[in-house]
Formats: structure tokens, C-alpha cells, sequence
């Protein structure tokens, strides 16, 4: 059986993406040719704004749907898995929308020795990983780096001998191992971190006063490090925004992508128009 509530709270948040103004229960009835009433309607829009679902401006206006509203609404659709990514739509629809959109290629590299010189510097020597290599430009490269000698960290690195890059990176973060850390980061943002209308999340940062610490961690690629893959709000951004990220290739490469935008956008016609 039809949740009569349910229904008609998705019908509005639906509405109200399509058109961004508040919706009234005799429009709402015309646009989804609803059987009920619309004082029905109106009887169920009640109950959903006491419980913190719908607002109105004024008596006589229609409903909009709260943040609350829209987070249960977008957790349900957007905690799914997304294979792959055009690269030439996403950047089309990310403008068209305005929403922003943060990519970090995945590395495929792994450790593949560590070379003591004369207990001054270590080098780091990196190699592609076998059975992974893509096809794109410098992610699966050899390459070197050099951090001043530790016998503790000389260890620890010979025992992840094998690992990859990035689980590497996350151990070094967690252990506090400041140089390894900055210089793997270095690497992987000089050639791997792309931004999808930057203009619009710094308009965004001016208009909400991002915290300055956040804003770089933004642009910089740190909060990709941070993330899992699922839907985030208030934890990470202003009221009223949402961030999808995900696990995900692109183009052929594998990357992890982080979409912010109001929530408020059609994101199931993003998705849609992406894959």
C-alpha cells in the first residue's frame, strides 16, 4: 500500500527541483495528476511541516521542502555505485548546473624498494602496478622521492614493501610521518587533481565565509584523502549543500570524484546525463 505522506513529500521535493518556488496542493495535484483532494493535500502538507518536512513563507504560500527533507530525499538515491564517468559531460552538465566538482586520479603505483643513502636521505622507488596499468598520461610512470633517513621510518618502509601509493599515503598521514606524507601528496596533486567549475565553488566560499583551513583542503585536493565514498552535508559543507563522492573511472582512468552543489539541483538528471 502507497504511503499517502511519502508520496507527496517526494512529489514536492520532485516539484520544487523542477521549478524552485513554492508549490501549492492544487498545483502539485495538476502536475502529477494526484487523485487526492487538495484539501487532502493540504491536510498532509500540515502534518509534514510539523514533523519538520515542509516550510512556508507566509500563510497563503505553498511549501518548500526543508533541508531535512531534501537530505533523506537525495541520501536514498545518490548512495550508489558508479562504474565510469564521460569525462566531456561531466564538464558540460557541471557548468550548465552549478555545481563544482573535484577529481583525483587513483594512483596505481606501489613501493617497490627503499634505498638507504648513507644514513643521510632515502629514496623512495615507485613502480607501476602490474596488472593495473591504465591508459593515461603519467599516473603508471616510474618515479622516485627523497626524504631525510630515520632507522625507525627505514624500517617501517621496508615493511611496506609492495603496498600502494595511496594506502602509503593514508598510513603516513595516521602515523604522523610529516615528510613522507607532504612529499607523496606533492606528487600526486603536481599532475592528478582536477577542479570542474572552480569559479562557482569560490563564489560559493566567498558567499558562506569558508573556513580558510577547509577552503584549501577543497582546492588543494586534501578533502578527496578524507573521504569515502557517500553522500555528506552539515559534516563537511553549509546548510542547504550537499557533497556526493565516489570511487569511479573516468575516461578510462580511475579516479575518486567529489560533486558539491546545492541540494536543491536535479541530481538524478546529472547522473543521468554523466554515465
Amino acid at each position: 500500500m502507497v504511503d499517502k505522506k511519502e508520496f507527496l513529500l517526494e512529489a514536492i521535493i520532485r516539484a520544487y527541483i523542477d521549478n524552485l518556488e513554492p508549490i501549492g496542493s492544487k498545483q502539485l495535484k495538476s502536475i502529477y495528476d494526484i487523485s487526492y483532494s487538495p484539501a487532502t493535500i493540504r491536510g498532509y502538507f500540515k502534518k509534514l511541516g510539523d514533523e519538520g518536512y515542509l516550510a512556508q513563507e507566509h500563510i497563503s504560500s505553498g511549501r518548500i521542502p526543508t533541508n531535512s527533507a531534501f537530505k533523506e530525499y537525495w541520501y536514498d538515491r545518490l548512495n550508489f555505485k558508479l562504474p565510469y564517468v564521460d569525462y566531456t559531460n561531466l564538464k558540460y552538465l557541471a557548468h550548465k548546473m552549478g555545481l563544482s566538482v573535484f577529481i583525483q586520479k587513483q594512483n596505481v603505483n606501489r613501493l617497490q624498494r627503499v634505498i638507504n643513502i648513507e644514513d643521510v636521505y632515502m629514496i623512495l622507488e615507485f613502480s607501476p602496478i602490474g596488472d593495473r596499468i591504465l591508459p593515461y598520461k603519467d599516473v603508471s610512470n616510474e618515479f622516485v622521492i627523497t626524504i631525510k633517513y630515520s632507522s625507525a621510518l627505514y624500517r617501517f618502509l621496508n615493511d611496506m614493501i609492495d603496498m600502494d601509493l595511496s594506502d602509503i599515503l593514508n598510513v603516513a598521514r595516521q602515523v604522523g610521518a610529516t615528510q613522507l606524507y607532504d612529499e607523496l601528496n606533492r606528487y600526486i596533486q603536481k599532475s592528478e587533481f582536477d577542479i570542474i567549475n572552480v569559479k562557482n565553488f569560490l563564489q560559493f566560499s566567498v558567499e558562506y565565509d569558508l573556513d580558510e583551513n577547509l577552503l584549501n583542503n577543497f582546492l588543494h585536493g586534501d578533502i578527496l584523502e578524507r573521504l569515502d565514498e557517500g553522500v555528506y552535508f552539515e559534516n563537511m559543507l553549509p546548510q542547504g549543500y550537499i557533497g556526493i563522492c565516489h570511487d569511479t573511472n573516468i575516461n578510462q582512468y580511475k579516479a575518486k570524484m567529489l560533486v558539491v552543489g546545492k541540494m536543491s539541483k536535479n541530481y538524478e538528471y546529472f547522473y543521468k546525463g554523466i554515465i
